[in-house]
Order: C-alpha cells, then sequence, then structure tokens
C-alpha cells in the first residue's frame, strides 16, 4: 500500500563533526535528565544507558493532535462505564476465557470479588489511548488501562525537543511543540487516590518487575508523588515479593510488612512472566480483595483486554454506556476495524479475508507490551493452524495502519546512525499516545482528566515498538 508522507519539522545541514558533536550533547543531556533505561544486554542495577529517541521532534498534524486530546475525557468515561457493566464484560469474555488461560486467571479473580462484593469500590485509571493516523484520520490502535508507561519520559522529552531545537539555531519553531506534563497529571490522580483513602500513614505501593529496565519512567512517577505531597511515602515491591510479607487487616486493609496500603499503583502484573507460581496469583486476588485502591482494579484490567476493544467497535455497543449521539460518532471515528475470530460465518469469513491479503491485518492475542502481535505472510500461517481450534477465539483481527512517512535521526545507545557512510536520515512513522485520569466508583466519576501526550516513533520497516521489543524512540 502506497503511503503519504510529512515533512520533517526542519532539514539539517551540518558536516560530520558538527553532527557528532550534537548528537554528544543530545546523548549526553538525555542521560542526565533521565531519558534513560537499563541495558537487557548487560543488566547492571547501578547502570543505565540512553532509551532510543529521535534527535528532532517528529511531525504530528495539529487538527489530529487536538481531536485525539478532546476525546480522551470521553473515552476515560467510556472505558470507567464498561469496567462497571458485569454483563458486558463477561459477554464480551466469554470465548476468550475458554481460548487464553492468562485471561480466564485474571477474569476468574473478578469473578470472585464481584460475588463477593468488592473490598474498595473506588478505582483509578491512568489510561493511554495510542493512535496512527492513516489516511489523514487519527485510527486508536489499542487502549491501555494498566501500567500505561512513559508519562515520565514523555514529560522529559518534550523539554528535550525544544532544548535541541535552540541548540540547533531554530528557537522559533519551539512554539510549535506543545506543552506537555503528563507526569504531574498521573501522579495528581494518585495523590487524589491516597487522599481518598483517608489515612495520613498510608503508602502508595508500586507492584514492579523483578528486574526492572524501564527504571527512570517508574521513578519519576515515585518522585512526582514526593514532590506534589512530601507526606506520602511510595514503597515498591514485585508479585513475588509480596507473596510471603503481605496480608489482609481486621477491616480488609491491605497491609504489606507493617505498613497500610492506600493505593496500589500496578506497573506490573499485565504478562505471564509476572505470575510463574499459583501464590502470585493468590496475591493478586488478596490485593483485589483489599479495601486498598487500586490502579487499575481487575475490571479496569479486563476492560483494556484486546476483545474489549473489539466488543466495542460492532455497531451499537456504545450505545450502552453512552447516550449522546455526537459523542458516540466522534468515539466511533477514531475506531479502527476490529474483527472477532468466533466460530461463526462472521468469524470463518474475515479468517478467509485476512488469509487472501495479510498485509491489510494485524493479528493480535490478548497480550499487553510489545512483540506480541503478528504480521503479513505469518497471519496466514497462524490463522491457518488454528482454524479449527479454540485457540482462535482468543484473538482478534484488526486493519492495518499505514501512517504517513517522514524523516528524522534515531539516537541509540550504541550503534548510532552517524558514521560518515550512513548520514543520511531513516524514514520512520509515529504512534500518538494520549494520557487520561479518571477515578469513580459504580455510581459516580469524581475526576476525570486529559493530562498529556506522548509521540513515539519507529523506524518505518518495523512492525512492533515498546520496550519488550527494544524499538522505542520518544
Amino acid at each position: 500500500m502506497e503511503v503519504s508522507r510529512l515533512q520533517p519539522c526542519i532539514q539539517l545541514q551540518l558536516s560530520n563533526e558538527e553532527f557528532q558533536n550534537i548528537i554528544d550533547k543530545a546523548k549526553d543531556w538525555a542521560l542526565m535528565h533521565g531519558i534513560s533505561i537499563r541495558s537487557k544486554e548487560a543488566f547492571n542495577k547501578n547502570q543505565v544507558q540512553v532509551l532510543p529517541f529521535t534527535l528532532l521532534p517528529s511531525a504530528f498534524p495539529r487538527k489530529n493532535f487536538e481531536k485525539a486530546k478532546n476525546i480522551q475525557v470521553l473515552l476515560n468515561e467510556l472505558i470507567h462505564k464498561v469496567a462497571h457493566n458485569h454483563s458486558f464484560l463477561s459477554n464480551s469474555l466469554k470465548s476468550t476465557i475458554d481460548a487464553d488461560p492468562f485471561t480466564a486467571k485474571l477474569f476468574s479473580i473478578y469473578e470472585t470479588v464481584h460475588k463477593e462484593g468488592y473490598g474498595q469500590t473506588i478505582s483509578v485509571g491512568l489510561l493511554r489511548s495510542d493512535y496512527m493516523l492513516h489516511e489523514n484520520e487519527i485510527k486508536q490502535v489499542e487502549l491501555n488501562t494498566i501500567a500505561s508507561s512513559f508519562g515520565g519520559i514523555a514529560t522529559v522529552t518534550s523539554r528535550y525537543h525544544k532544548y535541541i531545537l535552540s541548540e540547533l539555531g531554530h528557537a522559533d519553531k519551539i512554539e510549535h511543540v506543545p506543552e506537555n506534563n503528563p507526569i504531574s497529571g498521573l501522579c495528581k490522580g494518585l495523590t487524589y487516590a491516597w487522599k481518598l483513602y483517608d489515612n495520613n500513614q498510608a503508602v502508595i505501593l508500586f507492584i514492579v518487575e523483578s528486574i526492572t529496565y524501564n527504571i527512570c519512567d517508574q521513578r519519576f512517577h515515585e518522585f512526582e508523588i514526593r514532590k506534589l505531597n512530601p507526606n506520602i511515602k511510595v514503597i515498591r515491591q514485585s508479585l513475588r515479593d509480596l507473596v510471603p510479607v503481605t496480608k489482609l487487616g481486621p477491616n480488609n486493609e491491605l497491609i504489606v510488612g507493617n505498613q497500610v496500603v492506600s493505593v496500589v499503583y500496578f506497573r506490573s502484573g499485565y504478562e505471564v512472566e509476572a505470575y510463574p507460581t499459583d501464590e502470585e496469583w493468590s496475591v493478586r486476588l488478596l490485593i483485589e480483595r483489599s479495601r486498598a485502591i487500586k490502579c487499575p482494579s481487575i475490571q479496569y484490567h479486563l476492560a483494556g483486554t484486546k476483545k474489549i476493544q473489539q466488543s466495542l467497535a460492532y455497531p451499537n455497543a456504545l450505545d450502552i454506556f453512552l447516550k449522546e449521539t455526537g459523542i458516540i460518532k466522534e468515539i466511533q471515528e477514531v475506531f479502527a476495524g476490529l474483527y472477532s475470530l468466533e466460530f461463526n460465518d462472521e468469524g470463518d469469513a474475515i479468517i478467509e479475508k485476512a488469509k487472501a491479503d495479510p498485509q491489510k491485518y494485524v493479528l493480535k492475542p490478548q497480550r499487553e507490551g510489545g512483540g506480541n502481535n503478528i504480521y503479513n505472510e505469518n497471519i496466514r500461517e497462524q490463522l491457518e493452524s488454528m482454524k479449527f481450534l479454540e485457540e482462535r477465539t482468543g484473538w482478534i483481527l484488526m486493519d492495518r495502519l499505514y501512517p504517513p512517512v517522514q524523516k528524522n535521526y534515531i539516537v541509540r545507545a550504541q550503534n548510532e546512525p552517524f558514521e560518515k557512510h550512513s548520514l543520511s536520515l531513516f524514514d520512520v512513522v509515529s504512534e500518538l499516545g494520549i494520557y487520561g485520569v479518571v477515578i469513580g466508583d459504580h455510581e459516580n466519576i469524581m475526576y476525570n482528566e486529559c493530562v498529556g501526550h506522548i509521540l513515539r516513533t519507529k523506524p518505518s520497516n518495523e512492525n512492533e515498538g515498546g520496550i519488550a521489543a527494544g524499538n522505542v524512540q520518544t
């Protein structure tokens, strides 16, 4: 498919020496301000390296950017209502539960606390809705309800782009770099939830990986919380670490060691690897039963699955949650084509279409993080292998989006593209993420804000992005 092009924000005319100097300066600025990550190749807790980033700001059409921002509070409301609709979650996920053991485990926890009665009715959603441009319109790639990352990195990267434009003699372009401070907005949501719990001695618990690579982004959240309210203490634990030290108090308080937890913020727990034994699943259930406010609660977690996204794309599905025709139309306009692989005529027909023309689709499992989707000829092979298996209902197909290409330099920790023989620009594509915060219970929404954005950029020949795939460029 032929794709369109966007003009880069500036054209660089630099000698090799000047180019080397500006790259060195950019990398040092990034390292000193936290655009960094621990190396997966040579993990060392005491070292970080530059997170891949673009030397120049990537271009994105203003009207599409504003549309994505303006719609976020509507999406916040939608996801909140979806999370509190038991019949919609149950009916949408029924076949996925049978086909996908991980989703089945999550749903089992949800059913347990739903039947018992929630220990805490308030939920926090720190959401990120991701879009790509396709035929001059924004189309939603996915909506993240758990571990919506890079709010801290995005804040710093916006400052970096203003700095580098000035260094390159293009300070006049700075006015076109939008103000952006998602870390503040996200952490205001967490501190708001801490206040709702109404215990000044209680802590916020970050649930993290046993080995954390994306440490800078996570710590930005912790430090921002401390900045907003010095009385709030943050503790960090993996699900594995929580097993021997976590219990419920007499009033269903979540107690870790000897500390009461007011808010649980999941930065892990969305991947199978976080639950190597039944003990981690037991801790997750205990957390959901507790009086601590969860970000996300188990119902919010499920509301962000690919299957729910696909179910919301059905005609008239939004009518269940929203009453205003104009709002429903606004949201439907950003949905990409999403297709179920159920054992019915519709599922069989879309499988045959995708096998005949796989370049038009992306095949997605019920997994978060990069590196899970299937593209091109591999789609045909995967669909053929599971055509008659229950496994297929755990996947969805989405129309493939072909965003416009532009030129930019990508700066990496190693193998930078600035040797004499490779001064050419990369062809890159971008994905826009909009951050939202929503807090409420089954009756009311108490807090609903759009709090910032991130523009992630990758080489146009790369299918996957994300930390797991190693191709993140902010």
